[in-house]
């Protein structure tokens, strides 16, 4: 590994444990084996939609991503190759799911384009921002989950599906003598 991407590898694991440290609703596991890591197991507790019992249903749940920064990350940023959807397989968004429609095939979290070098933090906040529903592409020519698509527009006055921030708000609270 050069010392470019060991930086900035480094920067982003002290940058991503900072948030989760100030999160009640963010979890960050590190895969061992290298440092500074590359892999990371990454767990949101928020306001979603799973399709249980036949239809979309929101709920409070946790949603699981891994996260893979490869050594040419810096040039080169593939959104399949970066994130991937670990669960719930049943969730319910117009930018997650299968590419091809497979019970067995791999889900994938569309964030749009990527830019290499991305920020995990940023990465983060962006998967975040769709399960919640403060982001949806709502095309149905765009989207990887159709059905989704028409549940979110004739759901829109719903959205944000959960207002929380995935920070802690900290105060400064002035003693005033």
């Amino acid at each position: 590994m050069d010392n470019v991407i060991e930086g900035f590898l480094g920067q982003q694991y002290e940058e991503i444990m900072a948030l989760a440290a100030d999160s009640d609703r963010l979890f960050v596991q590190p895969l061992p084996g290298e440092y500074p890591p590359s892999r990371y197991l990454v767990r949101i507790q928020c306001t979603g939609v799973v399709c249980a019992d036949g239809g979309p249903q929101i709920l409070d749940t946790n949603f699981d991503l891994g996260v893979w920064l490869p050594g040419d990350y810096l040039r080169r940023a593939n959104p399949a190759q970066v994130l991937t959807w670990l669960g719930p397989r049943s969730v319910w968004h117009p930018n997650i799911g299968p590419m091809v429609r497979s019970p067995s095939d791999p889900i994938f979290i569309c964030v749009g384009r990527l830019v290499p070098g991305t920020p995990l933090v940023d990465l983060i906040y962006q998967c975040w921002e769709i399960i919640t529903f403060n982001k949806v592409t709502m095309r149905e020519d765009d989207a990887l989950n159709q059905a989704a698509c028409i549940w979110a527009r004739a759901n829109q006055g719903r959205f944000p599906l959960d207002p929380r921030p995935l920070r802690r708000a900290h105060f400064e609270v002035k003693v005033i003598a």
